[in-house]
Protein backbone atom coordinates (compact mmCIF):
# COMPACT_ATOMS: atom_id res chain seq x y z
CA UNK A 1 0.00 0.00 0.00
CA UNK A 2 1.09 3.47 -0.61
CA UNK A 3 -0.27 6.13 0.94
CA UNK A 4 0.45 9.96 -0.04
CA UNK A 5 -0.50 12.75 2.80
CA UNK A 6 -0.04 16.63 1.60
CA UNK A 7 0.64 19.16 4.31
CA UNK A 8 3.18 22.09 4.25
CA UNK A 9 3.80 21.23 8.21
CA UNK A 10 6.10 18.38 7.45
CA UNK A 11 8.57 19.20 10.43
CA UNK A 12 12.31 20.70 9.55
CA UNK A 13 14.79 21.02 12.00
CA UNK A 14 14.76 24.88 12.79
CA UNK A 15 11.37 25.31 12.02
CA UNK A 16 8.09 25.58 13.64
CA UNK A 17 5.40 23.28 12.55
CA UNK A 18 1.95 22.76 14.02
CA UNK A 19 0.39 19.33 15.39
CA UNK A 20 -0.41 18.23 11.70
CA UNK A 21 3.11 18.31 10.99
CA UNK A 22 4.03 16.07 13.82
CA UNK A 23 1.48 13.49 13.42
CA UNK A 24 2.10 12.45 9.86
CA UNK A 25 5.84 12.37 10.94
CA UNK A 26 4.54 9.98 13.51
CA UNK A 27 2.13 7.95 11.80
CA UNK A 28 4.17 7.57 8.98
CA UNK A 29 7.00 6.18 10.39
CA UNK A 30 4.75 3.93 12.42
CA UNK A 31 3.21 2.98 8.70
CA UNK A 32 6.96 2.35 7.40
CA UNK A 33 7.38 -0.07 9.78
CA UNK A 34 4.06 -2.01 8.87
CA UNK A 35 5.31 -2.09 5.17
CA UNK A 36 3.50 0.26 4.15
CA UNK A 37 5.07 3.01 1.55
CA UNK A 38 4.62 6.79 3.01
CA UNK A 39 5.18 10.33 0.56
CA UNK A 40 4.64 13.56 1.82
CA UNK A 41 3.92 16.55 -0.83
CA UNK A 42 3.93 20.24 0.75
CA UNK A 43 5.38 23.69 0.06
CA UNK A 44 9.12 24.16 1.40
CA UNK A 45 9.92 26.39 4.48
CA UNK A 46 13.00 27.83 2.08
CA UNK A 47 12.79 29.19 -1.06
CA UNK A 48 14.00 26.22 -2.49
CA UNK A 49 13.12 22.29 -3.73
CA UNK A 50 13.98 19.36 -1.80
CA UNK A 51 13.60 15.69 -1.20
CA UNK A 52 14.88 13.69 1.65
CA UNK A 53 14.42 10.08 3.26
CA UNK A 54 13.20 10.61 6.46
CA UNK A 55 12.77 7.41 8.95
CA UNK A 56 11.67 5.87 5.41
CA UNK A 57 9.15 8.39 4.45
CA UNK A 58 10.09 9.93 1.22
CA UNK A 59 9.36 13.60 1.70
CA UNK A 60 9.21 16.32 -1.21
CA UNK A 61 9.25 20.40 0.04
CA UNK A 62 8.97 21.93 -3.22
CA UNK A 63 9.22 25.78 -3.58
CA UNK A 64 6.54 28.25 -2.85
CA UNK A 65 5.09 30.39 -5.37
CA UNK A 66 5.19 34.11 -4.57
CA UNK A 67 2.45 35.68 -6.06
CA UNK A 68 0.26 38.00 -4.93
CA UNK A 69 -3.27 36.80 -4.64
CA UNK A 70 -2.21 34.07 -6.91
CA UNK A 71 0.32 31.99 -5.02
CA UNK A 72 -2.52 28.91 -3.84
CA UNK A 73 -3.28 28.66 -7.48
CA UNK A 74 0.20 28.17 -8.78
CA UNK A 75 1.32 25.98 -5.23
CA UNK A 76 -1.71 23.90 -5.74
CA UNK A 77 -0.60 22.87 -9.27
CA UNK A 78 2.89 22.71 -8.00
CA UNK A 79 1.52 19.67 -5.17
CA UNK A 80 -0.67 18.05 -8.06
CA UNK A 81 2.04 18.00 -10.22
CA UNK A 82 3.91 16.13 -7.89
CA UNK A 83 1.34 13.61 -7.10
CA UNK A 84 0.86 12.66 -10.09
CA UNK A 85 4.56 12.08 -11.11
CA UNK A 86 4.96 9.98 -7.73
CA UNK A 87 1.91 8.31 -9.26
CA UNK A 88 3.33 7.55 -12.61
CA UNK A 89 6.76 5.90 -10.41
CA UNK A 90 5.02 3.97 -7.65
CA UNK A 91 0.95 3.53 -7.99
CA UNK A 92 -0.81 5.53 -4.72
CA UNK A 93 -3.72 3.82 -3.34
CA UNK A 94 -4.84 6.49 -1.02
CA UNK A 95 -4.49 10.43 -0.77
CA UNK A 96 -4.62 12.00 2.87
CA UNK A 97 -5.34 15.63 3.70
CA UNK A 98 -6.10 18.34 5.92
CA UNK A 99 -9.85 19.72 6.02
CA UNK A 100 -9.42 22.48 2.70
CA UNK A 101 -6.67 20.29 1.31
CA UNK A 102 -9.19 18.87 -1.91
CA UNK A 103 -10.63 21.81 -2.63
CA UNK A 104 -8.78 22.76 -5.83
CA UNK A 105 -6.45 19.21 -6.13
CA UNK A 106 -6.95 17.17 -9.12
CA UNK A 107 -8.06 13.37 -8.44
CA UNK A 108 -6.42 10.63 -9.75
CA UNK A 109 -8.28 7.81 -11.11
CA UNK A 110 -8.49 4.77 -8.93
CA UNK A 111 -7.14 6.90 -5.63
CA UNK A 112 -9.07 7.19 -2.83
CA UNK A 113 -8.96 10.70 -0.84
CA UNK A 114 -8.95 11.06 3.01
CA UNK A 115 -9.61 13.91 5.30
CA UNK A 116 -8.45 13.96 8.28
CA UNK A 117 -10.28 16.41 10.36
CA UNK A 118 -7.85 18.02 12.68
CA UNK A 119 -10.55 20.86 12.99
CA UNK A 120 -11.23 23.43 9.30
CA UNK A 121 -12.81 26.82 9.13
CA UNK A 122 -16.34 25.93 10.19
CA UNK A 123 -15.69 24.13 13.50
CA UNK A 124 -13.36 27.09 14.72
CA UNK A 125 -15.96 29.77 13.49
CA UNK A 126 -18.41 28.55 15.75
CA UNK A 127 -16.05 27.75 18.56
CA UNK A 128 -14.40 31.00 18.76
CA UNK A 129 -18.50 32.11 17.97
CA UNK A 130 -16.87 34.36 14.93
CA UNK A 131 -18.85 34.43 11.58
CA UNK A 132 -17.85 31.71 8.54
CA UNK A 133 -15.62 33.63 6.04
CA UNK A 134 -17.36 33.66 2.71
CA UNK A 135 -14.96 32.44 0.83
CA UNK A 136 -13.29 29.90 3.26
CA UNK A 137 -16.10 28.72 4.08
CA UNK A 138 -16.57 27.69 0.39
CA UNK A 139 -13.01 26.07 -0.03
CA UNK A 140 -14.09 23.86 2.61
CA UNK A 141 -17.57 22.87 1.44
CA UNK A 142 -16.02 22.03 -2.19
CA UNK A 143 -13.09 19.71 -0.42
CA UNK A 144 -15.42 17.93 1.84
CA UNK A 145 -17.84 17.44 -1.10
CA UNK A 146 -14.67 15.92 -3.18
CA UNK A 147 -13.42 13.21 -0.13
CA UNK A 148 -14.13 9.80 -0.28
CA UNK A 149 -13.96 9.56 3.48
CA UNK A 150 -13.01 11.24 6.21
CA UNK A 151 -11.14 10.39 9.93
CA UNK A 152 -11.63 12.45 12.63
CA UNK A 153 -9.41 12.56 15.44
CA UNK A 154 -12.21 13.21 18.01
CA UNK A 155 -15.66 12.72 18.49
CA UNK A 156 -16.22 16.12 19.41
CA UNK A 157 -14.55 17.44 16.01
CA UNK A 158 -16.91 15.29 14.30
CA UNK A 159 -20.05 16.15 15.92
CA UNK A 160 -19.37 19.98 15.47
CA UNK A 161 -17.84 19.30 11.78
CA UNK A 162 -21.00 17.48 10.88
CA UNK A 163 -23.26 20.40 11.69
CA UNK A 164 -22.14 22.78 8.99
CA UNK A 165 -20.76 20.02 6.31
CA UNK A 166 -21.92 16.57 5.17
CA UNK A 167 -20.15 13.49 5.78
CA UNK A 168 -22.30 10.42 5.47
CA UNK A 169 -22.72 8.17 3.68
CA UNK A 170 -19.05 8.23 2.58
CA UNK A 171 -17.20 6.25 5.57
CA UNK A 172 -16.13 7.62 8.54
CA UNK A 173 -14.09 6.63 11.05
CA UNK A 174 -12.77 8.71 14.85
CA UNK A 175 -9.03 7.77 15.36
CA UNK A 176 -7.22 9.41 18.12
CA UNK A 177 -3.53 11.65 17.05
CA UNK A 178 -0.75 9.00 18.38
CA UNK A 179 2.09 9.63 21.17
CA UNK A 180 5.29 8.97 20.54
CA UNK A 181 5.38 6.59 23.58
CA UNK A 182 9.44 6.23 23.13
CA UNK A 183 10.31 9.87 23.15
CA UNK A 184 7.69 11.28 25.84
CA UNK A 185 8.97 8.34 28.76
CA UNK A 186 9.04 9.58 32.36
CA UNK A 187 12.11 11.07 33.40
CA UNK A 188 13.39 10.89 37.13
CA UNK A 189 14.79 14.02 39.22
CA UNK A 190 14.31 16.74 36.95
CA UNK A 191 11.03 18.56 38.60
CA UNK A 192 11.77 22.04 39.48
CA UNK A 193 9.20 22.60 42.75
CA UNK A 194 6.03 24.96 41.83
CA UNK A 195 6.94 25.29 38.39
CA UNK A 196 4.09 24.93 35.39
CA UNK A 197 4.76 24.55 31.93
CA UNK A 198 2.60 25.69 29.25
CA UNK A 199 3.15 24.57 25.46
CA UNK A 200 1.23 25.24 22.35
CA UNK A 201 0.74 28.45 19.80
CA UNK A 202 0.75 31.74 22.36
CA UNK A 203 -2.46 32.71 21.43
CA UNK A 204 -6.05 33.29 22.63
CA UNK A 205 -7.70 30.64 22.24
CA UNK A 206 -5.07 28.33 24.25
CA UNK A 207 -6.07 29.88 27.40
CA UNK A 208 -2.54 31.28 27.84
CA UNK A 209 -4.16 34.94 29.06
CA UNK A 210 -6.26 33.47 31.57
CA UNK A 211 -3.04 30.85 32.99
CA UNK A 212 -1.07 34.26 33.15
CA UNK A 213 -3.95 35.99 35.16
CA UNK A 214 -3.99 33.13 37.49
CA UNK A 215 -0.64 33.65 38.72
CA UNK A 216 -1.55 35.73 41.41
CA UNK A 217 -3.72 34.11 43.18
CA UNK A 218 -1.02 30.74 42.92
CA UNK A 219 1.30 32.97 44.60
CA UNK A 220 -0.89 34.16 47.33
CA UNK A 221 -0.08 30.88 48.98
CA UNK A 222 2.59 29.56 46.55
CA UNK A 223 4.86 32.56 46.25
CA UNK A 224 7.57 30.53 44.72
CA UNK A 225 5.76 29.25 41.54
CA UNK A 226 7.10 29.76 37.97
CA UNK A 227 5.72 29.88 34.93
CA UNK A 228 7.80 28.84 31.50
CA UNK A 229 5.95 29.21 28.49
CA UNK A 230 7.16 27.24 25.08
CA UNK A 231 5.50 27.69 21.81
CA UNK A 232 5.62 29.54 18.87
CA UNK A 233 4.28 33.64 18.85
CA UNK A 234 0.57 34.41 16.76
CA UNK A 235 0.49 37.62 15.44
CA UNK A 236 -2.62 39.36 14.19
CA UNK A 237 -3.58 40.11 10.49
CA UNK A 238 -1.84 43.69 11.20
CA UNK A 239 1.29 42.00 12.28
CA UNK A 240 1.06 42.83 15.99
CA UNK A 241 2.51 40.03 18.06
CA UNK A 242 0.04 38.55 21.10
CA UNK A 243 3.30 38.03 23.14
CA UNK A 244 3.91 41.51 23.05
CA UNK A 245 0.19 42.32 23.89
CA UNK A 246 0.29 39.65 26.90
CA UNK A 247 3.67 41.98 28.11
CA UNK A 248 1.72 44.91 27.55
CA UNK A 249 -1.79 44.60 29.22
CA UNK A 250 -1.84 41.42 31.22
CA UNK A 251 2.07 41.57 32.97
CA UNK A 252 1.12 45.17 35.27
CA UNK A 253 -1.13 42.25 37.29
CA UNK A 254 2.35 40.28 37.70
CA UNK A 255 4.08 43.15 39.79
CA UNK A 256 7.51 42.34 40.88
CA UNK A 257 7.04 38.82 39.67
CA UNK A 258 7.18 39.35 35.97
CA UNK A 259 10.48 37.26 35.92
CA UNK A 260 8.47 34.51 37.57
CA UNK A 261 6.65 34.07 34.19
CA UNK A 262 9.08 33.67 31.04
CA UNK A 263 7.98 33.32 27.31
CA UNK A 264 10.97 30.33 26.09
CA UNK A 265 10.11 30.62 22.59
CA UNK A 266 9.44 27.62 20.24
CA UNK A 267 11.31 24.35 21.41
CA UNK A 268 12.47 21.30 18.67
CA UNK A 269 10.21 18.53 19.33
CA UNK A 270 13.10 16.18 20.04
CA UNK A 271 13.84 18.38 23.24
CA UNK A 272 10.04 18.51 24.62
CA UNK A 273 10.10 16.06 26.91
CA UNK A 274 12.77 17.30 29.10
CA UNK A 275 10.68 20.45 29.30
CA UNK A 276 7.83 19.00 30.69
CA UNK A 277 10.10 16.77 32.83
CA UNK A 278 10.44 20.24 34.97
CA UNK A 279 7.20 20.91 35.23
CA UNK A 280 5.68 19.81 38.64
CA UNK A 281 2.46 20.37 36.83
CA UNK A 282 1.67 20.70 32.86
CA UNK A 283 -0.87 23.75 32.44
CA UNK A 284 -3.18 23.22 29.40
CA UNK A 285 -6.69 25.34 30.04
CA UNK A 286 -7.42 25.48 25.77
CA UNK A 287 -10.73 27.51 24.99
CA UNK A 288 -11.04 24.93 22.35
CA UNK A 289 -9.06 22.29 21.07
CA UNK A 290 -9.62 19.41 18.16
CA UNK A 291 -7.97 16.98 20.33
CA UNK A 292 -4.49 18.29 21.10
CA UNK A 293 -1.38 16.46 21.13
CA UNK A 294 0.49 18.57 24.24
CA UNK A 295 -1.86 16.97 27.39
CA UNK A 296 -1.24 12.80 26.37
CA UNK A 297 2.16 13.88 25.45
CA UNK A 298 2.69 14.79 29.13
CA UNK A 299 0.46 12.97 30.50
CA UNK A 300 2.71 10.18 29.05
CA UNK A 301 5.27 11.19 30.85
CA UNK A 302 3.59 10.64 34.46
CA UNK A 303 2.98 14.36 34.44
CA UNK A 304 -0.19 15.77 36.61
CA UNK A 305 -2.02 17.33 33.66
CA UNK A 306 -4.23 20.20 33.80
CA UNK A 307 -6.94 20.28 30.86
CA UNK A 308 -9.46 22.03 29.27
CA UNK A 309 -13.49 20.80 30.61
CA UNK A 310 -14.58 21.96 27.22
CA UNK A 311 -14.51 20.19 23.70
CA UNK A 312 -12.65 17.26 23.30
CA UNK A 313 -11.21 17.97 27.26
CA UNK A 314 -13.08 15.09 28.55
CA UNK A 315 -12.37 12.17 25.99
CA UNK A 316 -8.70 12.53 26.98
CA UNK A 317 -8.91 12.98 30.81
CA UNK A 318 -11.14 11.59 32.89
CA UNK A 319 -11.31 14.40 36.17
CA UNK A 320 -9.64 13.68 39.19
CA UNK A 321 -8.60 10.08 37.22
CA UNK A 322 -6.03 10.69 35.25
CA UNK A 323 -5.93 14.63 35.58
CA UNK A 324 -7.89 17.87 36.84
CA UNK A 325 -10.29 19.81 33.80
CA UNK A 326 -11.10 23.17 34.29
CA UNK A 327 -13.09 26.16 33.30
CA UNK A 328 -10.40 27.80 30.60
CA UNK A 329 -12.56 31.02 31.31
CA UNK A 330 -11.53 31.28 34.68
CA UNK A 331 -8.41 32.25 36.04
CA UNK A 332 -10.14 31.41 39.38
CA UNK A 333 -10.59 27.74 38.58
CA UNK A 334 -7.12 27.69 37.10
CA UNK A 335 -5.64 28.53 39.91
CA UNK A 336 -7.49 26.33 42.26
CA UNK A 337 -6.69 23.35 40.51
CA UNK A 338 -3.13 24.19 39.82
CA UNK A 339 -3.05 24.44 44.27
CA UNK A 340 -4.73 21.46 44.59
CA UNK A 341 -1.72 19.73 42.59
CA UNK A 342 0.63 21.82 45.18
CA UNK A 343 -1.30 20.97 48.04
CA UNK A 344 -2.49 17.25 47.46
CA UNK A 345 1.49 15.71 46.22
CA UNK A 346 0.73 12.38 46.91
CA UNK A 347 -2.84 12.04 44.71
CA UNK A 348 -1.07 14.49 42.44
CA UNK A 349 1.46 11.65 41.73
CA UNK A 350 -1.18 8.88 41.54
CA UNK A 351 -2.84 11.20 38.63
CA UNK A 352 0.57 11.30 36.41
CA UNK A 353 1.06 7.16 37.05
CA UNK A 354 -2.75 6.74 35.41
CA UNK A 355 -2.16 9.02 32.79
CA UNK A 356 0.60 7.22 31.35
CA UNK A 357 -1.04 3.99 31.94
CA UNK A 358 -3.89 5.99 29.94
CA UNK A 359 -1.70 7.32 27.16
CA UNK A 360 -0.41 3.42 26.80
CA UNK A 361 -3.58 1.88 26.18
CA UNK A 362 -5.05 4.57 24.07
CA UNK A 363 -2.24 6.46 22.17
CA UNK A 364 0.13 4.25 21.66
CA UNK A 365 1.53 4.70 17.65
CA UNK A 366 1.05 1.05 17.55
CA UNK A 367 -2.63 1.12 18.28
CA UNK A 368 -3.35 4.11 16.39
CA UNK A 369 -1.28 2.74 13.29
CA UNK A 370 -3.11 -0.26 13.32
CA UNK A 371 -6.44 1.73 13.04
CA UNK A 372 -5.30 3.72 10.66
CA UNK A 373 -4.33 0.96 8.71
CA UNK A 374 -7.63 -1.22 9.39
CA UNK A 375 -9.60 2.07 7.83
CA UNK A 376 -6.91 2.83 4.66
CA UNK A 377 -6.77 -0.90 3.69
CA UNK A 378 -10.99 -0.89 3.45
CA UNK A 379 -11.40 1.98 2.09
CA UNK A 380 -8.98 0.75 -0.85
CA UNK A 381 -10.66 -2.35 -1.31
CA UNK A 382 -14.40 -0.86 -1.50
Amino acid sequence: MHICYITNEFPKPGFSHGGVGTFIATIGKALVLEGVQVSVVGMNYVDEEETANINGIAVYRLTAKKLKGLQWFFNTRSIENKVQEIHKSTPIDIVETADMGLTFIGKLQGVKYVIRMHGGHHFFAESEQRQVEIWKGWQEKRSYKRADAFIAVSEYVKSHTEKFLTLKPRPITIINNPINIELFQPIENLVIPYKLVFAGTVCEKKGIRQLIQAMPLIWKIFPSATLDIYGRDWYYPDGRSYIEYLKVHEFAILGDRKQQVVFKGAVDYDLLPSKYAEANVCVFPSHMETLGLVAPEAMCMEKPVIFTALGPGPEVITHLKTGLLVNPYSSEDIAEKIKWVFEYKDEAHALGLAARQEVLDRFSIQIIAEQNLNFYQDLKNK
